[in-house]
């Protein structure tokens, strides 16, 4: 470490809890330093909180359900209409924020919080969402009603990649259902997290309804564990989807557990070459290939398909990485050296098992950062099902191509694939959009188009490996997630009117 960097350590602000409502500092004496990717610098220490700490967060989190839970529902929804008015607002400040902890561009870093703000307006339809059921005379003299209840103290556990879209894919909506929050966010970018608690407290929510931990396994670890948590939702890599999913169910809690992908899109010979071009450098490069929902994988059917690889090679050295400020870049750095390391064994793992690098994003730089966490764009063809460069998922700006000969051995190809988050097809034909989506084994399927991430009104819908749980994040099923349904069977036979059964004719 230089002095400048040591220097920069010591300067560092120091990243708050929130604890009942109060922003407090850590008493631990464990720190994460939370690095610019672009230049090491040090923005903040990020504490490893302590198990009294943590106990106190999901301890406020439970008391404050018992008088949050009674709040009327619209003045709930009131708190999340001045929430997502004030998102709006700063949007660009979060933005910003972002930008400098993840090294995304401020397009990228744009568009993350404003995907997050669109699940908080959908939030504020919670009334009609959280409406019950009536069926009255179901047999003499007797009704039946449902009623839809929140189930306690929450968690979520979230990912670098995106620190202001996928916090406000839970706690608004699970806080809105009635609910408490415990927030874990990355603690590789915890200051947008932290910001965006800043604002949920300025649009009036009481003290105790969100709090906000910080660290590592062992506080995932003890959200899992602690049995005042009723519900876990999570993002992040596979094996830690699967830890959580395996954890929290096997303590009897409701976990839907969001993990990585190996997205193909498959490129019909009939489809628009300019616009698969397009497409694939963007959806491949985009936000450093640092998404579940990127396209990693380029499947090419038929002979006269072949030749795009070069075409999109074109494409790719059109672009390159920079800064966030840099309005020429195309996406950042990767978050850190060691994403970046292992996307790069990947990349040379790739070489020595027979694929070949037609753009080799090693070595990259940019000039005025020497230290930033810089992968190229990244084009592989002639990969097969048994390189690691297609088992693992990448996570960088690179794509993988492979050859098949009929929009069958496609559909085989991406089934066989243990992962289910995204596909897509391009294609002029009607028939064959109809029948890859109506046959692939994939949760969310877009026709033309390279990542269908749903809007929030739908679900976020990752199947197979990608995800471990029963109801999806956002939409009508996060808010199944979040609450529970009470059914209420009554019957009130009319002699128990006062003054007996004849009254009815009296009150008439």
């Amino acid at each position: 470490m230089t002095q400048q960097q040591k220097a920069s350590v010591q300067q560092a602000e120091s990243v708050p809890l929130l604890i009942n409502g109060e922003f407090v500092q850590s008493k631990t004496s464990e720190w994460i330093d939370v690095t610019d990717p672009a230049t090491q610098e040090v923005l903040a220490r990020a504490p490893v909180t302590t198990d009294e700490e943590m106990a106190r967060a999901i301890s406020c989190a439970e008391e404050t359900f018992k008088t949050w839970k009674e709040v009327p529902l619209p003045e709930r929804m009131r708190c999340l209409l001045r929430y997502q008015a004030l998102l709006k607002e700063h949007q660009k400040e979060l933005a910003e924020l972002l930008s400098k902890e993840t090294g995304k561009t401020l397009p990228d870093a744009m568009g993350d919080v404003w995907r997050g703000i669109e699940v908080v307006e959908h939030a504020c339809s919670l009334p009609t969402l959280m409406m019950g059921e009536t069926v009255e005379q179901v047999a003499n003299g007797v009704d039946t009603n449902s009623l839809v209840h929140p189930l306690g103290v929450c968690a979520g556990i979230t990912p670098f990649n995106f620190p202001a879209m996928i916090p406000l894919w839970m706690f608004p909506l699970a806080v809105g259902c009635g609910n408490t929050f415990v927030l874990k966010p990355s603690e590789q970018d915890p200051l947008t997290p932290m910001r965006l608690a800043e604002l949920f407290h300025e649009a009036g929510f009481p003290k105790g309804t969100l709090q906000i931990v910080h660290g590592r396994k062992p506080q995932v670890d003890a959200l899992l564990d602690h049995p005042a948590i009723k519900a876990v939702s999570f993002v992040g890599s596979v094996p830690v989807a699967q830890h959580v999913y395996r954890t929290g169910t096997y303590n009897l809690k409701r976990v839907q557990a969001m993990g990585g992908a190996k997205n193909h899109m498959v490129v019909m010979p009939d489809a628009n070459k300019e616009q698969v071009v397009s497409q694939l450098v963007g959806a491949s490069c985009g936000a450093a290939g640092q998404r579940c929902m990127a396209i990693s994988v380029a499947v090419f059917v038929g002979e006269e398909t072949r030749g795009w690889v070069d075409d999109i090679a074109k494409g790719m050295k059109q672009i390159r990485p920079g800064r966030y400020d840099d309005e020429g870049a195309a996406y950042g750095p990767m978050i850190s050296p060691a994403a970046k390391q292992r996307a790069e064994k990947l990349l040379a793992s790739a070489e020595e098992q027979g694929a070949s690098l037609v753009l080799d994003g090693r070595g990259c730089s940019v000039d005025g950062y020497p230290d930033g966490n810089w992968l190229g764009p990244t084009l592989i063809d002639n990969v097969s099902t048994e390189m690691d460069c297609y088992k693992e998922e990448i996570f960088g700006p690179a794509l993988c191509c492979m050859h098949v000969d009929t929009l069958e051995e496609a559909i085989a190809l991406v089934n066989s694939n243990p992962y289910g988050n995204g596909t897509s097809i391009f294609t002029r034909s009607g028939a064959a959009a109809r029948k890859y989506q109506h046959e692939t084994e994939v949760g969310q399927v877009g026709v033309n188009l390279p990542i269908p991430v749903p809007m929030p009104f739908f679900s976020f819908t990752g199947g197979k490996g990608s995800f471990y749980g029963d109801l999806h994040a956002y939409g009508k099923q996060a808010v199944r997630f979040y609450t529970e349904t009470r059914t209420i069977i009554s019957r009130w036979p009319e002699e128990d009117l006062p003054g007996g059964p004849n009254m009815t004719i009296q009150l008439r």
